[in-house]
């Protein structure tokens, strides 16, 4: 029992309850050094029972080996590896180092989901989370965070203050405070009550830090100093106190980054150190051997041990550590033992740098390209190698890391358009246009037209159509660079040539990149074509789930899920875009998290849920973002439509057109020509009126045309206009509204006959989309027709009875996939489908396979 954290251990109990009944979870247990988690991760090991127990902590020495930690952890399931599906085999095979092979960050994470749902029910236990390397981090926190229906429970420690710290964002966190006084008086023990209140006071709540203040006889400094420096100092004075050899033992063991016991005791032989010297440091419990591993007492004794050596004995330790081990860490001992250029040692090091590549450990290439271009004598090397440094360090997301390194690294049009990059990446969207532009002159032909491509794509994603054009006039009519500059300047223009050269590129195949064939189906949206859009995405969708390819997904799922809702399959776009979502959350994606979440914010709007709308809606309003901030205005306009208030919905969509490109907003310019022409503001309506027209005739869409019909005829209060609007079948909710705005103008001309199978109609498509605001206003107006037979509230849809987890299952499902397969394209845990599909048959009413083909082939 750990004195004072009943709550603490508690909760750690309720998680190993919950896993025991097949439930995951996940927690990450925050504080300073000593304050106690490491006890409270003993603790759940000891309550562990039928739970398999694996445990890892993170070493600072090992923070630039690619999965290290992760190697550590399931170094006991490496027999069930080749149980996984092929390529998360492959992929963690290959970050093991267990073969030649590659596999996305995203997709080694997966494997590791599977591997320990496989062997669940288990408890992972990650200490010193912090130290632990990049690699190994995002996988295992990626697995986290897809936990659902496993059994699998996993804990990580975080030592705080740190930087830079875990990322954990969207894991449940507990932060452990000091203890009570009265549980620091009883863990202090018998003391003198002068001494005891002495401690208590200076240790300030610190478990660690009243053990080994008590065992220092009250303090350790005659001033105020921060509890970790006073048991980093008591530590230093146990050290201190050895005999020689066993000081240099425990050094050695400091500087290694095994844990081997076998590793640092020949490493110390070659010193002149036996495993007789080990016992000094046992008895002071500095030290201890568990097994083959060799652990101290506490990871501040390591630290304390490694600091307070001198600098000589330090690069004595890492060079006889060199001679006994091989590969990536007898390099880092090297690179640790160098104090100046080495050649020798900087080629080593790049060696190390382009395997950690092939494992897909960007971070740890960073690391080790950084320290070669560090040791290089030669110049032009050593820029080449610190360039190679700052790419790694973007591709890892550490933008700060990379401009730093950038600056170092010459002036080449590489290093030109990585700046750009990392200025894009640090959100100075203007600023990497700018650099690559202005670049161009500089660099060699062979270089220019990817920059200049880059350049175009990044004065895009600014709105600078100015330099769109100064590109433009820079290269040949007709190549690739001044295609893709034509068509993003055509984006914010309305004539026929604007739209003609966006046809015009989308009649060519897209490459082979998927930032390209993304473009293309943003492309198709942009000229009306929702059914090539819808094509293209998913398309797109299953190659990216079949590849693992989720730093993509989320940006493709928004554009599937905007399909799918304009063509009124709800069900769908719900799953779709919370699937994105999640995966955008789980991978830390925050511009696609935002344009997924204002989305959901539109059909929110639908449904006339302003709270969910309100707060999806929420940060793209707030941060400003294109094209999302336009997307979540309009959600909120097309709320404020749906409840009546038309001024606000007016306003804010006349906010919109004024401070965006034409195109940006142009598809929803009717919300702003209903809510004026309810207003009896039409002088308000005519110019957006005239612009979607205009839009939607170049676009040659059907459903674009009936639209702009209706918009025309508010204008004009032209009934006729209206019914040839009602003729021009378009998609659901769209018709709907067109049929309302029809039904009720031939109400309100007495003609209540006519008007009832349009207001019976757009009833029931509203109540069919869950449109309740639509649905309400469309009852109400068939009421005042004299209508007497109410319209029957719309029998739930199939889809509508399933979470959209459950529909994302059931679909796949009855198209013959196993749970497993099913489970390798959405990225989760075959039992958590398994979990999915036990919940969604009975809501069904299906028992097998088979019935769901029928109900939803």
């Amino acid at each position: 029992m750990l004195r004072g954290r009943a709550e603490e251990t508690a909760r750690v109990d309720a998680l190993l309850d919950a896993a025991r009944r097949g439930t995951s979870g996940a927690l990450v247990v925050r504080g300073e050094a000593g304050i106690g988690k490491t006890a409270l991760l003993d603790h759940a090991a000891g309550r562990a029972g039928d739970l398999r127990v694996l445990r890892t902590t993170g070493v600072e020495a090992e923070s630039e080996l690619p999965y290290a930690g992760l190697s550590l952890l399931v170094g006991g399931l490496l027999d069930r590896v080749d149980d996984l599906p092929v390529r998360q085999a492959d992929a963690l095979k290959g970050a093991l180092g267990l073969a030649e092979a590659e596999g996305g960050t995203f997709l080694i994470g997966l494997a590791v989901l599977n591997l320990l749902a496989d062997a669940a029910p288990v408890l992972c236990l990650i200490d010193d989370a912090q130290w632990l390397d990049a690699a190994s981090a995002d996988a295992l926190l990626f697995a986290a965070r897809r936990l659902r229906a496993e059994g699998v429970v996993m804990t990580f420690a975080v030592r705080v203050p740190y930087a830079p710290d875990l990322p954990t964002t969207g894991l449940p966190e507990l932060r452990l405070g000091g203890l009570a006084d009265d549980a620091a008086h009883a863990l202090v023990g018998e003391l003198e009550p002068q001494v005891r209140e002495r401690v208590v006071a200076e240790a300030q709540g610190n478990p660690l830090a009243l053990r080994v203040l008590a065992e220092a006889g009250g303090g350790t400094t005659d001033g105020p100093a921060p509890v970790q420096n006073r048991i980093v100092r008591t530590f230093t004075d146990k050290i201190d106190a050895l005999p020689e050899s066993t000081r240099t033992l425990v050094l050695v063991a400091a500087a290694d980054d095994t844990g081997e016991a076998a590793t640092v005791l020949r490493a110390a032989e070659r010193l002149g150190v036996g495993v007789s010297c080990l016992d000094p440091a046992e008895a002071a419990g500095l030290l201890r051997i568990e097994g083959d591993r060799l652990l101290f007492g506490h990871p501040l004794m390591r630290s304390a041990a490694y600091r307070g050596a001198t600098a000589s004995r330090r690069i004595a330790a890492h060079l006889v550590l060199a001679e006994v081990l091989d590969g990536d860490r007898r390099a880092w001992h090297l690179a640790a033992a160098a104090t100046g250029p080495d050649e020798e040692v900087a080629t080593e090091l790049e060696r190390t740098a382009r395997r950690a590549r092939e494992r897909g450990g960007h971070a740890a290439v960073a690391a080790a390209y950084e320290r070669a271009a560090a040791l290089t004598p030669d110049r032009g090397d050593r820029e080449r190698r610190t360039l190679a440094a700052a790419r790694a360090a973007a591709d890892a997301g550490q933008f700060e890391r990379a401009e730093r390194l950038v600056k170092q690294a010459g002036g080449t049009g590489e290093a030109a358009a990585l700046r750009a990059v990392i200025a894009d990446g640090l959100g100075r969207t203007e600023e990497a246009h700018a650099l690559l532009f202005e670049t161009a002159v500089d660099v060699t032909a062979e270089e220019l037209p990817g920059l200049l491509r880059s350049a175009t794509q990044a004065a895009w994603r600014a709105n600078d159509f100015v330099t769109l054009d100064r590109i433009a006039a820079c290269v040949p009519e007709g190549s690739d660079v001044h295609r893709l500059a034509m068509a993003a300047h055509a984006t914010n223009r309305l004539d026929d040539g604007g739209i003609e050269t966006l046809k015009d590129l989308l009649t060519r195949p897209p490459g082979e990149d998927a930032q390209d064939r993304l473009m293309y189906a943003r492309l198709h949206l942009v000229i009306g074509d929702i059914e090539g859009a819808m094509r293209m995405a998913g398309s797109l969708e299953r190659v990216c789930r079949a590849e693992g390819a989720l730093g993509v997904l989320p940006a493709v799922q928004t554009i599937l899920g905007r399909t799918l809702l304009v063509t009124g399959r709800h069900s769908d776009a719900r799953a779709t875009l919370a699937d994105g979502l999640q995966i955008a959350h789980d991978t830390c994606q925050r511009l696609p998290h935002v344009e997924l979440s204002a989305t959901l914010a539109e059909l929110a709007a639908i449904e006339g849920d302003e709270e969910r709308c309100r707060a999806l809606a929420a940060e793209a309003i707030e941060r400003g973002l294109a094209p999302s901030a336009v997307h979540a205005a309009v959600a909120l306009s097309l709320l404020d439509l749906g409840l009546g208030r038309y001024e606000a919905a007016l306003d804010r969509m006349e906010s919109v057109v004024s401070g965006s490109r034409p195109m940006g907003a142009i598809g929803h310019l009717p919300i702003l020509v209903e809510a004026a022409a309810r207003l009896g503001r039409r002088d308000r309506a005519e110019p957006a009126a005239r612009l979607f027209t205009a839009w939607a005739g170049r676009t040659g869409q059907p459903w674009a045309e009936a639209i702009a019909l209706r918009c025309r005829a508010l204008l004009a209060d032209d009934v006729d206009l209206l019914a040839r609007a009602v003729q021009i079948r378009t998609y659901p909710f769209e018709q709907a509204r067109t049929e309302l705005l029809y039904g009720e103008r031939l109400r309100r001309e007495r003609r209540a006959g006519d008007a009832r199978g349009h207001l019976r109609g757009a009833a029931e498509t509203f109540e069919r989309l869950g449109a309740r605001p639509w649905a309400e206003r469309a009852r109400a107006e068939l009421r005042a027709t004299g209508e007497t037979r109410l319209v029957r509230d719309h029998a739930t849809d199939l889809a509508d009875r399933l979470t959209p987890q459950e529909l994302q299952s059931v679909r796949l499902a009855a198209t013959g996939l196993s749970n497993r397969e099913i489970a390798e394209r959405l990225f989760v845990s075959p039992r958590t489908i398994g979990y999915h599909l036990y919940k969604a048959y009975p809501k069904l009413g299906v028992t097998t396979r088979t019935e769901l083909a029928t109900l939803f082939g």
